[in-house]
């Protein structure tokens, strides 16, 4: 991590399942990252937050296979994977809700959540799994043979996740999992982020609302124009007068 990041008390020590280090990306002439260095513990919940146009999106695009980085080196599970694309990231364990959902409008419920198994032959398996899914969220039961494209907002969010837990990642990257829902929806959302990570699951989480990211997650990270600028515990970071100043309206 480059010596300009405030890092604000120690990190439990944690396995490192996923590593970032010194990552750019360049959107034609403009630079997006200016090189960003983060870590992802096993079973552990990391935060990015930061203004919009901070680099949050571009740094889980290039994590998750989206976009090939200009430089710099991303490691999953001790494996180089920088440059590798998204549907070769899937097998080793990675799974990505991007923002604005992402899911198929013309297919129903049942059969987006058939294509989060796509790679899986485990038949009995992927059957319990989705019960699970199922368990976690009850609306999607009711609303199997709905085509996805006809549900509320909250509920497509709730199918990206079901379909994307569905491929069995060790990391899910979750993009703005909040946006634009209602109150009781993002509740339950997060309630459920907290049950997938309670099994062991990583988390990697961007999210708007930063009191509620910081609140679950164990570490986060503060971007800003490309580049990590503060690190922490997420309760930390949660009491840091800059980070309540600048992204929690006090």
């Amino acid at each position: 991590m480059s010596a300009q990041v405030k890092t604000l008390g120690e990190r439990d020590p944690r396995p490192p399942l996923l590593t970032v280090e010194d990552v750019k990306v360049h959107y034609g002439a403009i630079q997006a990252l200016k090189g960003v260095s983060l870590s992802v513990g096993k079973g552990e919940v990391v935060a990015l937050i930061g203004a919009n146009g901070a680099g949050k999106t571009s740094t889980l695009r290039a994590v998750s296979g989206m976009l090939k980085p200009s430089g710099g080196k991303i490691t999953l599970a001790g494996q180089n994977i920088t440059g590798m694309k998204a549907h070769q990231l899937v097998p080793k364990g990675m799974a990505h809700a991007p923002e604005g959902r992402g899911i198929f409008p013309n297919l129903t419920v049942q059969e987006n959540l058939d294509l989060g198994a796509y790679l899986r032959r485990d038949t009995e398996a992927i059957a319990a799994d989705q019960e699970k899914s199922f368990g976690l969220f009850p609306v999607l039961k009711e609303r199997r043979k709905q085509m996805a494209g006809t549900l509320s907002g909250g509920e497509q969010q709730m199918l990206a996740i079901a379909r994307a837990l569905l491929s069995r990642p060790q990391l899910l990257l979750l993009d703005e999992p909040s946006l634009g829902l209602a109150p009781q929806v993002t509740e339950t959302i997060f309630r459920t982020l907290r049950d997938v990570n309670a099994t062991g699951m990583s988390i990697l989480l961007v999210e708007q609302n930063a009191h509620l990211a910081l609140s679950m997650a164990h570490y986060g990270y503060v971007l800003e124009t490309g580049e990590v600028v503060m690190a922490g515990k997420g309760k930390a970071l949660l009491e840091s007068p800059e980070v309540r100043k600048a992204y929690l309206g006090e």
